[in-house]
């Protein structure tokens, strides 16, 4: 019988909170304001302390790596590994590759060779307003 009162105890102090919780959300949806944004000019002038600016953002170095594929391993067959070892990735063979610059997806890409050097062909660049929706 005690396990029964635990049990209902637990899901009032459930509900309660999660009424809690939509109250909140509820309060903070009547508080959200529009704003008004300048549109954006493609053809306005630079100033220069604008283009000094941006000079010093162009000269930040980042990250870019290609990912072929992930798997997920337990450590006793990671030590197992050896010369020849296989590891499957969750890619198939000719899915595009994907592009990350500081870890964030930024396109796909296909692996091509250029004076017997690799590198990456962008096949799809992801826009910005995607990447931002992958953040929230």
């Amino acid at each position: 019988m005690s396990d029964e009162n635990d049990k209902e105890d637990g899901l009032d102090m459930w509900a309660e909170a999660m009424d809690e919780q939509a109250e909140s959300e509820a309060a903070d949806a009547d508080t959200a304001q529009t704003v008004e944004l300048d549109e954006l000019q493609e053809n306005a002038p630079i100033t220069q302390e604008e283009k000094r600016k941006l000079d010093t953002i162009l000269d930040i170095p980042v990250t870019i790596s290609m990912e072929v594929g992930r798997s997920h391993i337990s450590i006793r067959n990671l030590l197992q590994l050896n010369q020849g070892s296989v590891v499957e990735l969750d890619r198939v063979a000719g899915e595009s590759l994907d592009v990350l610059v500081n870890g964030t997806l930024i396109a796909h890409g296909e692996v091509v060779v250029v004076n017997d050097k690799f590198g990456i062909r962008l096949t799809d660049v992801i826009s910005q307003t995607e990447r931002i929706k992958k953040l929230k």
